[in-house]
């Protein structure tokens, strides 16, 4: 679906992430419609709130033809990829979606994250413990990488391993979907 505003001379555009790359400050979108790539830079996503993006996450985005071809200008929504994408979590495997979602998203601090070990750590604003952060979390909840000092939302479970993340959302993010 494509919409056009003529006074502003975007257009609303549903595609895909086809992949981005926090590293390089930049990935691409595909759009439903077809067409050439769309260029995603990292600032237009910051201002959404995300510093990272999934691969093959579902998204809106608002675009322009500029020079250089078509480029995103403001991202309206982020929906992350199917869950059936990667293996499931173990400690993840008998919580529904509705006992998550009733889980406190809590503000959180990412410690570390290594995306090529596939995990990192965060801790919960006041609270000294680590909560293990899994890649698979990660990308099931629309994110490919994280920042250390980055601030996010957690909801976290106990695991057999200790407190783990459940989701992790962009805390800008976070804040708008608690209201």
């Amino acid at each position: 679906m494509t919409t056009r505003d003529e006074t502003t001379n975007t257009r609303h555009v549903k595609g895909r992430v086809k992949w981005f790359d926090p590293a390089k400050g930049f990935g691409f979108v595909v759009a439903e419609e077809g067409g050439p790539d769309i260029l995603l830079h990292a600032n237009v996503l910051r201002n959404f709130g995300q510093s990272s993006v999934a691969d093959g996450a579902a998204i809106e985005i608002l675009v322009q033809q500029t020079a250089r071809g078509m480029q995103a200008v403001e991202v309206v929504t982020i929906t992350p990829p199917d869950e059936a994408s990667g293996p499931p979590l173990e400690d993840a495997a008998a919580i529904s979606p509705e006992e998550i979602a009733a889980l406190p998203l809590e503000p959180a601090r990412v410690k570390w994250f290594d995306k090529g070990k596939g995990f990192g750590f965060a801790n919960i604003f006041g609270r000294s413990e680590d909560i293990f952060v899994h890649i698979e979390v990660l990308r099931r909840s629309g994110l490919a990488d994280l920042q250390p000092g980055e601030a996010i939302g957690l909801r976290v479970v106990d695991g057999r391993r200790g407190r783990m993340a459940i989701e992790v959302a962009a805390w800008e993010r976070a804040i708008h979907r608690e209201m």
